[in-house]
């Protein structure tokens, strides 16, 4: 291939790069994993005589389908040795339509309410529904990526869209709820104020911590509002946070919390994490904190006080 004809491959690579990390984030959970096989597909398409080819972007597509389905397969005996609950890989972004990662977090398939329950389903069933159901890409070429016929990979996608639709994600709320039910948490746990943290959660609530085995959480979810609250007042007895310690954030496209590790005034340390919400009927329905190092390897610079970032409007 001549050298101005991979300048112009990698040109076009490039368009697609956002579709193809939103592509393999949904199906691995992870923004390493996505990335990886992002550069994998790449890799794949240089190889190629892209002339044959009708439609390059549902060519990689598919491509990165079949790398994300690998990926999930070798994950599935590494997340059975996982210390306590796994959680997705936060993305944080920023309010800049420049940030390269902004349209990978738009949709509301990608907040971490959804995703949570992407991992109740079979590597099969994840990749048919995410490819179909959010993507559009025909039974046709998901059973060439699953390596079954095209009714086996229907059924696949069907079981997965029946598992989401009973599982109930809540939708996106809107900026000023998010907004309102964060900053009355963090002032109801950073005062100690047990009774205004319970009003704040929906008798379904579910608490989901990730340490990893590699910092403090919670070493199953936390159901309903006396338990999660209870183990909310721990904490904030055992390190002494003040809401100043909680920075907002944008997390998978909604407004959330990044805590910096830090020394507080009880001398303890405390670990970084990055926590985001899910709000049904005015309450917090759904609390997903990750503190495992392993996934925190991207957090922003410090900045200085300012107005917090706002997340996409809700329609």
């Amino acid at each position: 291939m001549s050298t101005s004809r991979t300048e112009e491959l990698a040109t076009e690579f490039e368009r697609h790069r956002g579709h193809l990390v939103g592509v393999a984030y949904r199906i691995t959970g992870t923004l390493a994993d996505a990335e990886d096989a992002v550069q994998e597909a790449w890799m794949r398409l240089s190889r190629i005589d892209v002339a044959e080819l009708r439609d390059v972007r549902a060519w990689l597509t598919t491509v990165v389908g079949r790398i994300g389905l690998d990926r999930l397969r070798s994950a599935a005996a590494r997340r059975e040795r996982y210390v306590g609950p796994w959680l997705p890989e936060p993305i944080l972004t920023t309010p800049d339509a420049e940030d390269p990662l902004a349209q990978v977090v738009q949709d509301d398939d990608v907040r971490m309410a959804a995703l949570v329950v992407l991992e109740r389903l079979t590597p099969e069933q994840r990749v048919a529904f995410v490819l179909h159901d959010a993507f559009g890409v025909p039974f046709a070429e998901i059973a060439s990526v699953l390596g079954c016929s095209a009714v086996a990979a229907r059924q696949h996608a069907s079981r997965g869209r029946r598992a989401v639709a009973d599982a109930e994600p809540p939708p996106r709320a809107s900026v000023g709820e998010q907004q309102r039910l964060l900053d009355e948490f963090a002032a109801a746990v950073t005062s100690g104020d047990l009774e205004a943290i319970v009003r704040l959660l929906h008798p379904d609530v579910v608490m989901i911590g990730d340490g990893g085995g590699q910092a403090p959480a919670a070493g199953r979810p936390l159901h309903g509002p006396q338990e999660v609250a209870n183990f909310m007042l721990g904490l904030a007895r055992i390190y002494a946070v003040g809401a100043q310690v909680f920075e907002p954030v944008l997390v998978n496209g909604d407004l959330g919390w990044l805590v910096r590790a830090q020394r507080t005034v009880s001398g303890r340390m405390l670990p970084a994490g990055v926590a985001v919400i899910a709000v049904r009927g005015g309450r917090i329905v759904g609390l997903y904190n990750v503190v495992n190092p392993e996934k925190l390897s991207r957090l922003p610079a410090p900045r200085p006080a300012a107005e917090p970032p706002e997340p996409r409007s809700s329609s």
